[in-house]
């Protein structure tokens, strides 16, 4: 039964002639309509082939391979594993960088070491995340253990995150007494605390520290890491940090360094001097540093000139680069 509004149309082997039936077959002629199924119909006489037509059935739509219907599988943009670059297992949690490429019994794996230096393994075709997105990871040579390069490291000694974008803020924040401590934490933390989403906020005093943190209501979600300038024994600032203490036992760790100014934090050999000079009490700190060392007066001028020479941790006192190091790890638990 011929049924279907699909015709096909061919040219007849001759111009005229006669097929089974008796009826001519002409150039254009319409030999026939599609039937129910798709089928090659020959039309023949006499022994001889005259025409071929391929009836399609159009319930099949324009793609007759369409016929099962497939999920498609996503393609996942390839990444080297390169040393340094940051990545994550959404199934445990693990953040880390690439400081490690081994080839195991189940196949090439990364090493990720978090920013406590603790290390896991990775196979390469283990669901990894690079800002998020699902990645495929694979290696650049076949000899790429070998040659890895030395990973390059921040200004603060940790691994130097490669292709990461700085993280979503956290709830948690640092809060750093004074703006050129504040600048100092920034241009030697700033890479690591980008990667880990953690704000550092300047603090003009710590006279209202208590009244301040109770606004900022500090929870487990919400930590609160502060420096203070000069917090030594028996100071002022101690029997702040004491009442603070008391108040949020928890959720807020105070430290502090114990010079006069962060500029003491410096060592004196990154600014070419024997030692920072004693001011007598009573006289302004840093006009007396200024005026000692003959250095320009203008205190933010000097300051500006002082950053510049400090370029990573080792420019710092050990006494200074602890407690921030403290800090970043208590609000990032």
């Amino acid at each position: 039964m011929l049924d279907s509004a699909l015709y096909v149309r061919v040219a007849s082997r001759h111009s005229a002639t006669q097929s089974p039936t008796g009826a001519a077959l002409r150039n254009s002629d319409c030999l026939g309509r599609s039937t129910q199924h798709t089928s090659l119909i020959e039309i023949r006489h006499e022994s001889q082939s005259l025409a071929y037509c391929v009836c399609v059935d159009k319930r099949y739509g324009k793609d007759v391979l369409g016929l099962v219907s497939k999920t498609p599988v996503p393609i996942l943009p390839v990444c080297f594993a390169e040393i340094g670059l940051v990545l994550e297992c959404p199934t445990s949690g693990w953040v880390g960088a690439i400081v490690e490429l081994q080839k195991g019994p189940e196949g090439w794996a990364v090493c990720l070491e978090d920013r406590k230096n603790r290390r896991k393994m990775f196979l390469l075709t283990d669901p990894l995340l690079l800002d998020g997105q699902r990645v495929r990871l694979v290696r650049q040579g076949q000899d790429q253990h070998a040659r890895a390069p030395t990973p390059s490291l921040t200004a603060s000694g940790s691994i130097a995150v490669q292709g990461k974008r700085a993280s979503i803020a956290r709830g948690s924040r640092i809060w750093v007494e004074g703006k050129q401590d504040a600048e100092l934490v920034e241009k030697i933390w700033g890479d690591d605390l980008r990667v880990e989403g953690i704000v550092v906020e300047e603090l003009g005093g710590a006279d209202e520290l208590l009244a301040a943190v109770q606004r900022f209501a500090p929870t487990n979600d919400f930590r609160l890491g502060i420096l203070l300038d000069h917090l030594v024994p028996n100071s002022k600032e101690q029997r702040i940090a004491d009442e603070v203490k008391r108040a949020f036992p928890q959720h807020v760790l105070i430290l502090g360094h114990p010079y006069i100014d962060v500029w003491q934090a410096v060592r004196p050999s990154t600014l070419s001097i024997q030692a920072w000079p004693v001011i007598p009490q009573g006289q302004d700190w840093k006009t007396g540093i200024c005026r000692d060392l003959g250095w320009n007066e203008d205190t933010s001028a000097t300051w500006r000139s002082i950053l510049s020479k400090v370029t990573n941790y080792a420019d710092l006192e050990p006494s200074l680069l602890g407690r921030v190091e403290e800090l970043i790890d208590f609000v990032t638990q």
